[in-house]
């Protein structure tokens, strides 16, 4: 069931921007890969900041929070651009027709992915119209919902890196002395609210966005090849 609702909706949101033309279906597309950066990376530290209401609502803040930033989002910076560019860029025919079906396409797989991960969020029971966090969940062969998350974490090390740094969903553990560690950074955004949901939907989820301290010991020379 949920993978038939993640195709409709690419095939819904891929036909409405398609429509808007190649200027709007390119600003369209580039609006909803920011605003899902900029609401995957905020919604978290804006939950934690209301831990003080009521247990009813803490289970449910990340939901709507998250999906909340990402439709003021996109729709903000449509308008933005809109201002900046309020009339149509004239481009040839075949440019025009890849451009408006590749943006909305692009538009389209983005919704679905981020939507399908802010259903991890959502205060329902673990597994549910066949949505499983361990599952590839758009038939069984792709997995939209952590190619987002991979490409979240990806921006927010990489192309975003701030001092001090905040990976999303990157908490650094501490460990002994004489570890060797080749990655400290374990995400764990699927399994935190999956244990959420198995436990009944409600309360909150630790944030992994403080990262703890870790120190890194090289192995010594003695030692044999790392497999």
């Amino acid at each position: 069931m949920i993978d038939v609702l993640l195709l409709l909706t690419v095939a819904g949101v891929t036909y409405y921007v398609a429509g808007e033309g190649a200027w709007g279906a390119a600003t369209t597309a580039i609006s909803t890969i920011l605003a899902g950066l900029i609401a995957m990376n905020f919604f978290e530290p804006i939950c934690d900041s209301m831990l003080g209401t009521n247990s009813y609502w803490q289970g449910r803040l990340d939901v709507i929070v998250l999906v909340g930033l990402f439709a003021a989002g996109v729709s903000g910076l449509r308008f933005a651009a809109d201002y900046v560019s309020p009339t149509y860029i004239g481009v040839h025919r075949m440019v025009h027709e890849g451009v408006r079906w590749g943006g909305g396409l692009i538009a389209g797989y983005v919704t679905m992915a981020f939507l399908l991960t802010a259903l991890h969020t959502a205060p329902l029971p673990r597994e549910f119209l066949g949505f499983k966090s361990e599952r590839d969940n758009l038939f069984s062969t792709f997995s939209p919902d952590k190619q987002w998350l991979g490409f979240t974490q990806y921006v927010s090390e990489k192309v975003c890196r701030s001092y001090p740094p905040r990976i999303f969903d990157g908490p650094r553990f501490a460990v002994g002395d004489t570890a060797v560690i080749t990655n400290d950074v374990w995400p764990s955004f699927p399994i935190r609210y999956a244990t959420r949901r198995e436990r009944g939907g409600g309360g909150q989820v630790a944030s992994a966005a403080v990262p703890v301290q870790v120190k890194q010991v090289a192995p010594s020379k003695q030692s044999g090849p790392a497999f």
